[in-house]
């Protein structure tokens, strides 16, 4: 039996470990991460998440000749992610930088003007380099002044910026879980625009339920993959709506199991505080094949 990893899922799950609600210790975090990048299942997982001001610390846990890739998340004023990169142990190989942009409520667009002008310069080559650098990501709020946040960011990235959107599908309150509705109008938005997404919080398990340890009902991440396939191809609102609320996983697996062989479409991916739940819940759907090497 194969246990490779399907291109559908490739680097699906951000290591978000140290985030809540795991908060798992950055020595325990990096054991684990080094065990996933080791693993059968290694290409499901992508960088391990860090915020911009535990850099140094991450640092000072590696072995000499060790290299890590991360996201880092920021943490403090926009304008201190480009020093906390440039002041990065060179072992420290960071492809995405990602930072909320506004609280709810605000205008995203002061905010985004910022993250975006960093991005455009970290993408400028160095004299005598090709340009190179991480990818971008704006947390933008599903609130006040999305659309105009939406058409900012698509025309960034027409002029070569590279930065797309992020958008929180959870948290600690009732208000931080968009409706299925509300994310499907989303995910149309970002289609038409040709703006990749990343999505944070709340998607551990594959199909949409309610946690009882929150009270909360959660999104779930294969929901979201047979959406987002969905309006890719073309389907309305309503249709992708409709594949988010789903509470049974039969009429999300089929579509996305004829997909496993494809490239995921406009959905980067997601950052979640545990990897195996993920992967637990694709083996048991039948849509990763492999069992748990220790």
């Amino acid at each position: 039996m194969s246990t490779q990893v399907p291109r559908l899922f490739a680097g699906l799950v951000d290591d978000a470990a140290v985030f809540p609600p795991g908060s798992a210790s950055l020595p325990d975090a990096l054991a684990a991460h080094r065990r996933h990048r080791d693993s059968w299942y290694a290409d499901l997982v992508g960088p391990l998440l860090l915020p911009a001001t535990r850099l140094a610390e991450l640092a000072a846990l590696l072995d000499a000749d060790e290299r890590i890739a991360v996201g880092v998340i920021g943490d403090g004023p926009l304008d201190r992610l480009a020093e906390a990169r440039a002041h990065a142990d060179p072992r420290i190989e960071i492809r995405q930088v990602e930072a909320a942009v506004a609280r709810r409520g605000e205008d995203p667009l002061p905010g985004l003007a910022t993250l975006v002008d960093q991005a455009r310069d970290a993408a400028r080559p160095a004299a005598g380099s090709p340009a190179a650098g991480p990818d971008w990501y704006a947390e933008i709020p599903l609130t006040f002044g999305l659309t105009a946040a939406l058409d900012a960011l698509a025309a960034a990235r027409a002029d070569g910026v590279p930065i797309a959107a992020k958008f929180r599908t959870g948290g600690l309150a009732a208000e931080l879980f968009p409706t299925p509705v509300e994310l499907a109008a989303v995910i149309g938005a970002c289609r038409d625009r040709d703006l990749p997404f990343k999505l944070t919080a709340g998607l551990h398990h594959a199909t949409r339920h309610l946690d009882p340890e929150t009270g909360f009902t959660h999104h779930g991440f294969g929901n979201v993959l047979a959406a987002t396939l969905a309006a890719t191809g073309g389907a309305e609102t309503d249709r992708v709506a409709g594949l988010l609320a789903a509470l049974d996983p039969l009429p999300l697996v089929e579509p996305v199991r004829a997909r496993r062989d494809d490239e995921r479409p406009l959905w980067i991916g997601f950052g979640s505080c545990s990897i195996l739940e993920p992967l637990t819940d694709l083996i048991r759907l039948g849509l990763v094949n492999g069992g748990f090497d220790g």
